[in-house]
């Protein structure tokens, strides 16, 4: 079995994983990063879990500014994505340029749209664009049509198809130039695309929603999905394989989709639950109750060795691993314990995941905690505290029984484990 995972099912994972699609997909949505931090930050001012705080911004009038600011970060991480990724699709291929294929891919997404919309009282209102589209309901169409655009702008620029000017005319406006051949091939396909779609009276961007994007929400929205992402993070890491940077770069779209469209229910009025639409796999659950103080949630094992290893081997990766692990970094733990490639500490370190996937899960869907919003916190915020901040005092008080379930679920592993170190030095091995 060992041979087989080693030899056959890991290169094909990843040989997937760097694809330059993939790899683009993963690295452009590095770019919408900063605008999900800032506007959960402002988010959480507007609706912080103790309600003296929402109180004092409402009476400060900064209640209306701060959900424009949220507004205006969540509401366009569909239009950064579409420049970002058909930007790191060139630089994959090393094509300059990237970022007027950025440029293409940005004209593209707007192009599949209707620029018009229907207001409530059936008045169709012109020369507008729906900002729904721009954020979490438009990523997949976002992410198809970055790498489209990518691929055409590198396509013909490895082929030297363009349109050569004069050596005396300025490299700026040259290059400016490649991008018009490119950027032809790509408005005629999606005008093309927009058109085949109106026949059926609705837009590109909506059926790229209902048969795509929605389809893979609900998949990884459902327990067998939260299952599945809680045992391929560790299962990776097994075999020294970056699980949590793969699975979130290919699963941080939908995640946020989810996550932005409980938002959404939140911002019509409604409250957030199941009934309403309301979903629990978000990008909260991978990284507060599936990666929280590592992949592996390897808390349990930094404790052990801080207070009851016996082998000073593991009393020293105690110390050393501590606050690293409190801000959810454990590299010192899965390479110095070590649990990469070890069978034995695989079997808890798969575990703890899935049974906290399982918890929380259980909890959302029987309503004992709440489910999550839009706010989010950088991944190095300290547990409890990033529980309180996402959800309130339930969610943190959820965080303290996992994180103390870790301990009780790596004991008897972590112990034999110490055992065996502690005769090795006994003995001078």
């Amino acid at each position: 079995m060992n041979n087989f995972l080693t030899q056959k099912l890991v290169p094909v994972i990843l040989k997937i994983i760097n694809l330059r699609g993939v790899q683009a997909i993963k690295n452009g949505m590095f770019y919408i990063m900063p605008l999900t931090i800032i506007g959960s930050i402002f988010l959480l001012l507007t609706n912080f879990p103790w309600e003296p705080v929402v109180r004092i911004v409402r009476a400060l009038g900064l209640d209306a500014p701060f959900n424009q600011i949220t507004g205006a970060t969540f509401g366009i991480i569909a239009l950064v994505a579409v420049v970002a990724i058909a930007f790191e699709y060139c630089k994959s291929e090393n094509v300059a340029g990237g970022l007027h294929a950025g440029v293409i891919g940005l004209g593209a997404f707007l192009i599949i749209q209707d620029t018009f919309v229907i207001t409530d009282a059936g008045l169709q209102v012109s020369n507008v664009i729906d900002k729904g589209w721009l954020g979490g309901k438009g990523i997949i169409a976002a992410l198809l049509l970055g790498l489209l655009a990518g691929k055409i702008f590198t396509f013909c620029l490895k082929r030297n198809i363009r349109i050569k000017l004069p050596d005396s005319v300025p490299e700026g406006i040259a290059n400016s130039f490649n991008g018009l051949i490119p950027a032809l091939i790509m408005y005629v396909i999606t005008g093309a695309i927009y058109m085949i779609f109106k026949v059926w009276d609705m837009t590109a961007i909506e059926a790229i929603y209902k048969i795509i994007q929605l389809p893979l929400q609900n998949m990884t929205d459902s327990f067998g999905g939260a299952v599945i992402m809680a045992v391929t993070v560790p299962f990776l890491w097994f075999f020294g394989v970056h699980g949590s940077s793969i699975i979130s770069s290919i699963m941080q779209p939908i995640l946020q989709a989810n996550m932005l469209e409980n938002q959404a229910i939140l911002d019509s009025g409604l409250p957030l639950t199941l009934a309403n639409g309301g979903h629990i796999v978000t990008q909260q659950f991978m990284d507060q109750f599936q990666t929280v103080t590592g992949s592996g949630m390897t808390i349990g094992v930094v404790l052990y060795m801080l207070f009851f290893a016996k082998a000073r081997k593991n009393k020293e990766i105690g110390k050393l691993s501590l606050v690293p692990g409190l801000f959810n970094i454990n590299e010192p733990i899965l390479f110095g314990t070590p649990i990469v490639l070890n069978p034995f500490m695989a079997v808890p370190f798969i575990m703890m995941p899935l049974i906290s996937s399982i918890i929380l899960y259980l909890a959302q869907w029987l309503g004992l905690v709440p489910l999550f919003s839009a706010i989010m916190v950088p991944w190095t915020t300290p547990p409890i505290i990033s529980g309180f901040i996402i959800g309130g005092w339930k969610v943190a008080l959820l965080h303290v029984i996992v994180l103390s379930l870790s301990f009780f679920v790596y004991l008897p592993f972590i112990r034999s484990v110490d055992k065996q170190d502690y005769e090795s030095e006994k003995s001078g091995g």
